[in-house]
Formats: C-alpha cells, structure tokens, sequence
C-alpha cells in the first residue's frame, strides 16, 4: 500500500467546509477506515470514530486516539445508541465492511441515527467500481451495496458514494492479473479495455475531500489511474525491470463460466471476499461493465494520485 506523503493532501479545506463539528466515522478501525481518519485529522478536522465496545482498547483504537480522534464505543443494533454518537456530526462516514447484516443492517441503522440526529449527509461504504451499471447478479457484493442504495435514496439526508474503481494496492499479490514470477499479465476479454484503479490512500484522501465539500453530487467516481491491461504490462516491465507478456486466459464469457465452477465447488457464502466474489470484480472490470464516467478525480486538485508504476516499485 502506498505511503501517505505531504504530496498527497494539503491542509487546505474546502469552500464551505467546518472543522469544528465533526464528522462522524464508522469502520475507524478497518484498513481504508484508518486511512479516512488519517487523511481527515491532516485536514484539521475533528473526527469522532465509532468503534464496537470489543474494539475500544485494540491497537487500532489506540492509533487513532493517539491522532486526536474522539473514539466511542457504540452499539451497533441500537439505533438509540447510535443516534446519541451522531448528535452534533455535519457528515456520516461508512467504511464499514461485510455481508448483508453490515452493508444492509448495520448501515441502515447507522442511517436510521443520523437521520433522527438531523445530520446532514452520509457517505456510505460503497468505495468501488461502478455497481450502478451492473446487472443484479452479476456481483453479490455490489448487490448488497444497490440494496443499501434503495434505502438511501428514500432518506431525508443529502448522500454521496464514491466510486474508485479497484483498489491499486490489489495488483500486487490479491489480484491476479501481475505475476512477476512467470512475467506475464494474466486475463481475460480485451487488452485494449480501460481499467480504473485507485489507492486505498488516495481513496481515503478523496473521500476525506468530499466529506468536507457541502457541495458533492449523489456520486463522485475517482481513477488515480485509467490503464488498459496493455498499460498495467508497460507499468509492470518498468516498475520492476524485467519484460512482462500477457497471458489471455479466454474471453469475459470464460471467466463467467470458471465463476460459476468456483462458486458451486467452493461457495463460502459467508466469507466476504471467497475466490468468486474476485472473480466477479474482475468481470465486471474486463467486461467494461462497470467503467466509471464521468471521472470526477481533478475536483480536488490538491491530491497527488500514484500511479501503477511507482505502486509496483513500492518495495
């Protein structure tokens, strides 16, 4: 994952934005939770975390104490509880993460208190790539978020989902489209196809920029970096110095078919990300499905976003 640097964020806020009421944060302790929490207190911003009582005292918790984070212990099944954590917040933050007792319940609640609290908008933990052009069915994961969505959209609050394409930091090791050790890009469909990848960091700072904008759409879509699979190979060869060949598996339809094998061999249906669900992700990307338009990524020009290149020569 990338560092987070002074090149990437300054501490210029936005026009309109407040750093004296806070900014409500769910999920603080997760990865791109974290990094949201980081990029907010860079901002000037007070930020107060809610955390799960079993939570409070791990070292993550500690982290964002040590950041000047407000860390509270709530009860997420109780929307009384939750409502008394949102009180005074001009922004909710969702970077929760899970199946459908989280993406669906738990932030329903969450939406549930912040609507009763009289908070004015909510970013939910979408953080993907475009599921609002896909098909229901074609990702489980993305269906939970467009149940959510629904949701949403009928609530008396102001909401914005940001939209970052794949997470960057997955090409080197989760995703299975670099492997240095045969020096090949493996995939499926087109080469010529764009992609859109982002950081975790750079989704973080973005997401930290939109929370303090009063002026956001219902979707901001951000690429750090659009590259076909042609790109992320020219990338690869001159981020790790050796000449990478691409290595086309089959067409979209193939992977379909190795996603429904997977799934009925090994269906894990309660793990969050089993071998299918990425197999999913990776379709709805190569299939072009789910390309984000229009990007949004220049609507805060103080962030430096990495590029694939220096992410593979990250050691």
């Amino acid at each position: 994952m990338a560092s987070p640097t002074a090149e990437h964020s300054s501490e210029t806020l936005p026009k309109g934005s407040s750093i004296l009421a806070p900014i409500v944060l769910a999920g603080a302790t997760g990865a791109l939770g974290l990094l949201i929490a980081h990029h907010l207190r860079r901002r000037g911003v007070s930020v107060r975390a809610l955390v799960r009582p079993e939570s409070s005292h791990k070292a993550e918790a500690e982290s964002l104490r040590k950041q000047g984070v407000e860390v509270v212990a709530v009860d997420y099944s109780s929307v009384a509880d939750l409502t008394k954590a949102c009180q005074g917040a001009t922004c909710i933050i969702s970077a929760l993460s899970g199946l459908r007792d989280i993406i669906v319940d738990t932030q329903t609640r969450l939406l549930e208190a912040a609507v009763a609290a009289g908070v004015p908008r909510f970013i939910p933990s979408d953080f993907s790539a475009d599921f609002t052009t896909l098909p229901e069915g074609s990702n489980r994961n993305f269906d939970l978020r467009r149940e959510f969505q629904r949701r949403l959209d009928t609530a008396p609050i102001r909401a914005t989902s940001i939209l970052n394409g794949m997470f960057m930091d997955l090409l080197k090791g989760q995703a299975p489209l670099v492997q240095p050790g045969i020096g090949r890009i493996v995939y499926w469909g087109d080469a010529d196809q764009p992609l859109d990848f982002t950081t975790m960091v750079d989704t973080a700072d973005f997401t930290a920029a939109a929370a303090l904008d009063d002026t956001t759409p219902r979707y901001l879509r951000v690429a750090g970096q659009v590259a076909s699979i042609r790109g992320v190979q020219a990338a690869a060869s001159q981020a790790l110095g050796q000449p990478f060949k691409l290595l086309r598996v089959g067409s979209v339809g193939v992977l379909a078919t190795m996603i429904k094998v997977t799934r009925t061999l090994m269906p894990a249906p309660n793990d969050v990300f089993p071998p299918w669900q990425g197999m999913q992700y990776m379709h709805n990307m190569l299939s072009g499905q789910a390309k984000l338009h229009p990007l949004d990524t220049a609507r805060y020009p103080d962030i430096r976003y990495t590029q694939i290149r220096e992410l593979l020569a990250e050691k």
